[in-house]
């Protein structure tokens, strides 16, 4: 058994070794016969790409060849009519040539007749030249002048016919002019006065509060005049309680602060409690109301004149207006009156008749702070109208409507005017001529009577006095002093509401001679 188990092994072993060389001389054989066959083929290949690439070739250099050819002609054909239209221009600038050459042989024979009639011409002149000579020469013979002498005299005679004609044009024209801007004028005032209706009301600056009864009069003074006293240090208004029945005069030059105690007393009256904590009670609450009322004024005079966009400060001084007479004539009337006089006027003039209601209303504005303020009411009024941005034109109405300053609009002219139709029409104011002129008279003779003073004027209604010196008596330096004097004098010795501007002016001449 061992021995047949190592047959087999032997066995194996032997033939192990000669299967491995057989197989490997058979893959070896196949191996070189597929390699034969590769290379065969790719000799194919590459004979069969070999044959493509030159039949590409030969396609290429053809496409090559053709797109030459096509390129040739296109070039040719765009060279040959780039000729032609090079001939065409040529054609043409030498037809321009041509024209030239006739225009030039042209202008030459005008310049050949030209020069010929120049020659001509010049010869016509020297004897015309000649004859003139000759003309003058005779009429110097004639008129034993001289050619000089002769123009002279003619100039002199044709400037004094013109002088004397243009002076009567002249006049003509002014004395036209003036009777057609009065007539013109006279018209608009009178048709604006016609439309502008307005109340004659004059105002006084006491009040009179009545009373239910006389007892009621002791009650108003109580225990020891506390009360009166109470109610005149609150409001600072006089009260007078005298003999009149069942009636309390108020007296204030403050027509707001009247108004405040009218206000007071009409209601401790309803309320029957009187005593010092009421009355400060109700004078408190009047004040509020006056307020109120004070504004409620102002937007009802905007409303009225139909004047929109005032800021709501001026607004409530038009309000503070109503409580503010001028010689007796309501100041917020009067500016009402002066709107709608102003806006009639400018619309027969055919100017701006909202912005003329606009410088008439706010003319007078500075009236409603000229008691609390230092300064006159022009001033204090121009000053308010550029603190709130007014325009110009209703600045300067402001400031020239009394002639301080010169207008430079006709707006502000017109609101000068109605000014003066609104305080000079029957019953707007209290003053009369008597007085007003006594008041004038009054303020000269206070100047004149100042050493060195040789005449004064007042105008403008008593608002400025205007003082001219003797130069040779008063000095620059003693014209102030001059001034503040008759200022002092004035202040003692005259009652006059606002302000009067005194202008002391002296004259400097100098005079020499050419010798």
């Amino acid at each position: 058994m061992l021995y047949y188990v190592l047959a087999i092994v032997i066995t194996a072993v032997i033939c192990v070794p000669a299967a491995a060389f057989v197989a490997s001389n058979y893959q070896k054989k196949t191996m070189e016969a597929k390699i034969g066959n590769a290379e065969d083929k790719a000799r194919e290949i590459i004979d069969e790409a070999l044959k493509t690439a030159e039949a590409k070739k030969r396609e290429g250099l053809l496409e090559v060849k053709e797109e030459s050819i096509r390129t040739k002609n296109e070039l040719d054909k765009e060279i040959k009519e780039r000729r032609a239209e090079v001939q065409r221009f040529e054609r043409r600038i030498q037809q321009k040539e041509e024209n030239i050459d006739k225009k030039a042989d042209a202008i030459e024979k005008k310049e050949a007749s030209l020069a010929a009639k120049e020659e001509e011409i010049s010869k016509q002149k020297a004897e015309v030249a000649k004859l003139n000579e000759q003309r003058i020469q005779e009429l110097e013979r004639i008129s034993g002048l001289t050619s000089d002498q002769a123009k002279d005299y003619l100039l002199k005679i044709v400037e004094d016919e013109v002088k004397h004609e243009t002076a009567v044009m002249i006049k003509e024209m002014e004395s036209r002019a003036k009777e057609e801007a009065d007539k013109k004028a006279k018209e608009y005032v009178v048709t604006a006065i016609q439309k502008c209706a307005a109340d004659h009301v004059s105002e006084t600056t006491i009040s009179v509060v009545q009373l239910p009864n006389d007892e009621m009069k002791g009650r108003i003074i109580g225990r020891e005049g506390r009360n009166i006293r109470t109610l005149e240090t609150m409001t600072g208004v006089d009260l007078i309680i005298d003999d009149t029945p069942e009636a309390v005069v108020l007296s204030s030059f403050d027509p707001i602060r009247r108004e405040v105690a009218r206000i007071a007393l009409e209601k401790l009256i309803v309320d029957g409690r009187i005593h010092p904590a009421r009355i400060e009670e109700m004078v408190e609450k009047a004040q509020r109301e006056v307020e109120v009322m004070i504004k409620e004024e102002g937007e009802a005079a905007v409303l009225e004149v139909g004047v929109h966009g005032i800021h709501p400060e001026l607004v409530r001084l038009l309000g503070k207006m109503k409580f503010r007479t001028s010689y007796g004539q309501n100041a917020l009337k009067h500016s009402i009156e002066v709107a709608q006089l102003s806006g009639l006027l400018a619309a027969e003039l055919g100017l701006d008749v909202r912005m003329a209601k606009r410088a008439g209303l706010l003319h007078d504005i500075g009236k409603a702070v000229d008691h609390e303020m230092e300064g006159s009411h022009i001033q204090l009024g121009a000053e308010l109208c550029k603190k709130y941005k007014e325009s110009a034109v209703v600045i300067n109405a402001v400031e020239s409507h009394h002639g301080d300053v010169e207008p430079t609009s006709l707006i502000a002219c017109i609101v000068q005017a109605a000014d003066t139709i609104s305080a000079a029409r029957p019953g707007a104011r209290r003053e009369t001529l008597e007085t007003y002129t006594s008041r004038l008279k009054q303020l000269e003779d206070i100047s004149n009577n100042f050493k060195g003073v040789d005449k004064s004027f007042a105008i403008q209604a008593g608002r400025e006095i205007r003082v001219m010196v003797v130069p040779e008596q008063i000095s620059d330096a003693d014209m102030v002093l001059l001034a503040r004097d008759i200022s002092k004098q004035i202040e003692a010795e005259l009652e006059y509401p606002g302000q009067i501007k005194v202008n002391v002016i002296r004259e400097s001449r100098v005079t020499d001679y050419a010798k």
